[in-house]
């Protein structure tokens, strides 16, 4: 879901109406689409109504619902399946895969794939017209940045998105990342607190501060050094955009082939000799989940892709 977060800096001595902040001042959703998107707001911490006057120094913290494409099409693409049942299924998702449609990416999604894959469970083949969708819907559960591979799983019925989504949200799922930073963390084992925030200067990237923002957790293990580049599994508490991406940068170990935290756009700085197309080296490597009609958590486990093993390889 996005969000926004930030200081209100430009409101009249007289006070400034939330929706009209948002789509004339922010600019990120228009006033119609503010309700359309089911945009919620909190002023100071407070869950407030969209009609609440803001003043200048209070923080606001907004979140809505993604605009739905406006059709989207089956596509029967190649998916790494894990494991697959009547209600689910958990996917070792490729590098470089968008997870749901969006902005530029209308196809090649994870989503139209499981679109395909629901509606043939159903019989109903590839060859039905987007118009004619009715409720089908792909049921994804949750996100993995573009650029990030590695597992994540998928409901195939509204009950079962309902009841995976449920264990996110109470944060009662295990997620373990592996990432190859530059550099080696001071500790072997650590912690990394702070409260998660987008950046005012660039609102594509998201920062760090220890006073605002939402608040986030990552538990971090050192596996392996190689000189100045190191091995960690991440385990991330809290599921804020970014996260890992963002405390690694924080904590000065930054993940190899970043360019959005890395330090620079450029890779030249983060590619070991030999791998001259060295892309983000993060890994959704293990994930623990209550499957639908169980009650114990099953595991999920997935061996280090390609990338990863090339450069471990490389570096022995």
């Amino acid at each position: 879901m996005p969000s926004y977060s930030g200081a209100v800096t430009e409101a009249p001595d007289g006070g400034l109406r939330l929706d009209r902040y948002i789509a004339e001042y922010l600019k990120i959703l228009s006033r119609s689409q503010i309700k359309a998107r089911k945009a919620t707001a909190k002023v100071n911490g407070k869950e407030v109504k969209i009609s609440r006057t803001l003043k200048t120094g209070d923080w606001l913290e907004l979140s809505w619902e993604e605009s739905p494409p406006a059709c989207l099409v089956p596509e029967d693409l190649p998916l790494d399946i894990i494991y697959e049942d009547s209600k689910i299924i958990v996917i070792n998702k490729a590098q470089g895969m968008v997870v749901h449609p969006g902005a530029g990416n209308f196809t090649g999604t994870l989503a139209n794939a499981l679109l395909f894959r629901i509606m043939s469970r159903q019989g109903k083949g590839a060859f039905v017209s987007p118009g004619s969708l009715g409720n089908i819907r792909p049921g994804i559960v949750h996100r993995l940045d573009k650029d990030t591979s590695g597992l994540i799983v998928c409901a195939f019925d509204e009950k079962s998105h309902e009841f995976l989504s449920g264990q996110f949200k109470n944060r009662r799922v295990i997620k373990t990342y592996a990432a190859l930073v530059k550099g080696c963390p001071k500790e072997d084992r650590g912690r990394i607190e702070t409260g998660i925030l987008r950046d005012q200067k660039n609102r594509k990237l998201f920062t760090v501060s220890s006073s605002k923002g939402k608040p986030s957790l990552t538990l971090f293990r050192l596996v392996k050094t190689w000189g100045n580049y190191s091995l960690l599994l991440l385990r991330p508490k809290t599921g804020r955009t970014h996260q890992l991406r963002v405390h690694l940068k924080a904590l000065g170990n930054p993940i190899l082939g970043d360019p959005l935290y890395g330090g620079e756009i450029s890779l030249k700085p983060f590619r070991p000799a030999g791998l001259p197309d060295l892309t983000l080296m993060l890994h959704a490597k293990r994930l623990s989940i209550v499957l639908p009609g169980n009650t114990g958590l099953s595991t999920f486990r997935t061996a280090f892709p390609e990338r990863f093993r090339e450069f471990i390889h490389g570096n022995d």
